[in-house]
């Protein structure tokens, strides 16, 4: 048995019932694309179902335009609505592996400042660094705002967003990397007691006003706070691979081998070789970045679009590689319109897509849980029960 969990990180599908507690009513990630670009050339996922699934969201949800649904899908298909608090990578992933987070992880406010005073004085004892930035802002932006003076002051940048996450921002030139992962450990450890999901290291290169950021980012994640299906699986002596920064979001625990990427193209190619040359019981848990961290939050309908047709053309050549008896899982963690306000997440459902064998055309309508993938994973692979969700495989395949 192997299993493929692919995450389409960020593409979302309609706005949640809960969407106005995050401000986000009218938010609908994939119909918002679709219709800003004139409609989506998406054969391989409009095959699967994508198109059947929009019609099961209360309300009936908006269609894909140019992805319709089709009579005879080959996959079973369907959405997924959230329950843990929060709309960021870690819960969503999180839940995916079957937890639910009833409080949510620390959110910062947006400020200036952002940040408790003597969390900032013990990191700047412990750095040796001046701190500046302390507020909520994109990424790109406030590297922009405040490159120069880092570069001049040798100041490490820290910011938040609407996210679990403390970020630090510094030049690769001015800081070298070890010491900005270094300072990140620190950070780390401070935001602990809160907790907080995410210390990012946020390395960048360039000049004034062509800052660019590297491929050399790093997160330094909470640790789930009870066993995921990644660490029942590995108990269970499954072979557990991870793609993309999935290693990171779950702390480096119950992962057998680590394939640590930072773009859907080399995340794709990892998934590729696998396809060929994975060994029997191994469980493959898969992120594709590039939506969320280059479109949703930059606003860039287009550029979401054109990731998502050669994604579509990937899964072609993927799926033909899967034996038919091999389960592959397409969902996502949360949404990120890139037409909607703001530069966040967005609070929505997530498509659900199932391949195997006997699934073709099975409706498997809207989960109460990102969970029930983890309880299925279970199921596929015949260890106990997790303690919340119910399985769509154990149907499948019986």
């Amino acid at each position: 048995m192997r299993a493929y969990l692919i995450v389409l990180d960020s593409v979302g599908i309609g706005q949640a019932p809960d969407a106005a507690d995050y401000g986000d009513v009218g938010a609908h990630t994939l119909p918002h694309i679709a219709d800003a670009l004139g409609g989506l050339h998406l054969p391989t996922l409009t095959q699967l179902g994508l198109g059947c699934i929009p019609p099961l969201l209360p309300g009936g949800g908006l269609p894909i335009a140019g992805v319709p649904p089709v009579k005879q899908p080959t996959a079973a298909y369907g959405a997924m609505r959230e329950r843990s608090r929060g709309k960021d990578t870690t819960t969503g992933h999180w839940e995916i592996a079957g937890l639910e987070l009833t409080r949510g992880l620390h959110v910062f406010p947006a400020g200036p400042p952002s940040f408790p005073p003597e969390m900032l004085d013990s990191l700047t004892e412990a750095s040796g660094r001046r701190l500046i930035g302390n507020k909520a802002a994109s990424g790109t932006a406030i590297i922009d705002d405040l490159g120069a003076e880092h570069m001049q002051t040798g100041a490490l940048i820290v910011y938040t967003s609407a996210d679990s996450v403390f970020q630090i921002a510094a030049h690769e030139s001015i800081i070298p990397l070890p010491e900005l992962y270094r300072a990140c450990e620190i950070a780390r450890h401070l935001c602990d007691a809160f907790p907080v999901g995410r210390v990012i290291a946020r390395p960048f290169i360039g000049e004034a006003g062509t800052f660019k950021r590297t491929g050399n980012r790093r997160d330094f994640a909470f640790p789930p706070p009870e066993p995921t299906i990644l660490d029942r699986l590995q108990v269970a002596n499954v072979h557990t691979v991870t793609i993309g920064k999935l290693d990171d979001i779950f702390a480096h625990r119950g992962i057998s081998e680590s394939r640590h990427v930072t773009n859907n193209a080399r995340a794709q190619e990892e998934l590729l070789n696998l396809a060929h040359a994975a060994r029997d019981n191994t469980f493959v848990f898969a992120n594709l970045i590039d939506f969320d961290m280059l479109y949703g939050h930059r606003r860039d309908p287009a550029g979401y679009a054109a990731a998502l047709v050669q994604t579509d053309e990937f899964l072609a050549r993927f799926l033909e590689r899967v034996p038919p008896d091999d389960v592959v899982i397409i969902t996502a963690d949360h949404g990120n319109d890139p037409t909607f306000t703001g530069s966040d997440h967005t609070r929505e459902f997530v498509p659900l897509l199932v391949r195997h064998a006997t699934s073709a055309g099975r409706n498997l309508g809207v989960r109460d849980g990102f969970f029930d993938v983890a309880q299925s994973l279970a199921a596929c692979f015949g260890i106990p029960a997790l303690p919340r969700g119910y399985s769509f495989i154990s149907p499948l395949r019986g």
